[in-house]
């Protein structure tokens, strides 16, 4: 049975959206170790799980990058994995290896599960992340954290909750960034505190 993983980039304060490189004014810290992991952890994955603002974001960027040296491998991964998308808005067919998710969320995301023994990625913390938090379908949640305050933004799950966690790992990095997996809490525990 497949994990569904919801796998993001955020600062400490929790910003998470448009996260341009700390080299272009943004607040995304990256290092040779943190992007070696994030190369490994997709070689990994058996396939993406996106809602729709994600897969038109990274539909138009992702192919693009296939030619630019030093990214043709990692490109060749992406444009070629297995992606289903969740949208209300969107109809069949879909382009860059994509298949529209059918019916009751719950329900396509579960199949999904059965169908896959590997991990399904869930690149974002947007709506469709709420909504398998909502639903109790994720497994685990891997955060890399990059370290920056940031002042604007909308801030990653400020309306869900209260959810329990356990953590399972952490790394850190040369760079500070720390990458943060959890899993939720098995039924019944106690929350700290």
């Amino acid at each position: 049975m497949g994990r569904l993983i919801i796998n993001t980039g955020m600062t400490v304060n929790g910003a998470f959206e448009a996260p341009a490189p700390e080299s272009h004014g943004g607040w995304l810290v990256t290092d040779p170790d943190s992007m070696r992991a994030g190369r490994e952890m997709w070689q990994a994955a058996d396939a993406m799980v996106l809602g729709r603002k994600t897969y038109e974001g990274l539909s138009k960027a992702w192919p693009e990058l296939a030619d630019v040296p030093g990214f043709e491998a990692y490109a060749a991964r992406m444009n070629g994995m297995p992606k289903y998308v969740a949208s209300r808005t969107l109809s069949a067919p879909l382009e860059w290896n994509s298949t529209l998710l059918d019916g009751d969320l719950d329900d396509a995301v579960r199949a999904l599960k059965d169908e896959h023994d590997g991990n399904l990625i869930v690149p974002c913390a947007g709506e469709l992340a709420r909504d398998l938090i909502a639903h109790g379908l994720v497994d685990e949640f891997w955060f890399n954290v990059s370290p920056y305050l940031w002042a604007t933004g909308s801030r990653i799950f400020d309306d869900i909750g209260p959810v329990r966690l356990e953590l399972t790992a952490t790394t850190t990095f040369p760079s500070g960034v720390v990458r943060l997996c959890y899993r939720p809490a098995p039924a019944g525990r106690p929350s700290a505190g």
